[in-house]
């Protein structure tokens, strides 16, 4: 599991989001409401969707399943001209994040993360930083295909600072 490290400039996006926690995780119901609506939106920069995990600071300090965070579906827009109804926007601060290629249908993803903080993270020289994580679900993303490809975005800081 070998990450490439990027330095991501802001980005703008727009779309739902929904509180939760991982103990009773099921963003589908985000999906279902998002998807039929996404053409409302005109000035999208990609055909790409974000799906994105908005944390509170400490989180991953003190992990509990329990613990509530904001999950928002989006896509990635030039302004905030025009926001249709019922839609939010959310800015991602620029920053350094490892970004992870993730191939498969999703029945192994917990084990997927679950390496990465419990083995990349402490064997870097890196710590998670406190700004959204987030996966590009990109032209070779294909829902519960064993062949589809998708980008996880860790945000990161340097363990010295």
């Amino acid at each position: 599991m070998k990450p490439r490290i990027t330095t991501l400039t802001e980005k703008k996006l727009m779309g739902y989001r929904q509180s939760m926690n991982y103990a009773s995780y099921n963003p589908v119901s985000l999906w279902q409401r998002f998807m039929p609506l996404k053409k409302e939106i005109k000035n999208t920069v990609t055909a790409d969707l974000y799906s994105l995990q908005q944390f509170p600071a400490g989180f991953w300090q003190k992990f509990s399943p329990d613990a509530e965070f904001e999950k928002w579906v989006a896509v990635e827009v030039t302004d905030f001209d025009i926001i249709p109804e019922n839609m939010e926007t959310l800015i991602i601060p620029g920053g350094w994040y490892a970004v992870f290629d993730y191939r498969g249908d999703g029945s192994d993803a917990s084990s997927f993360f679950e390496s990465i903080f419990s083995n990349w993270i402490p064997d870097s020289a890196y710590l998670v930083d406190d700004r959204p994580h987030f996966e590009i679900l990109g032209s070779k993303y294909k829902k519960g295909d064993p062949n589809s490809e998708e980008e996880v975005w860790i945000p990161i800081r340097l363990k010295n600072l």
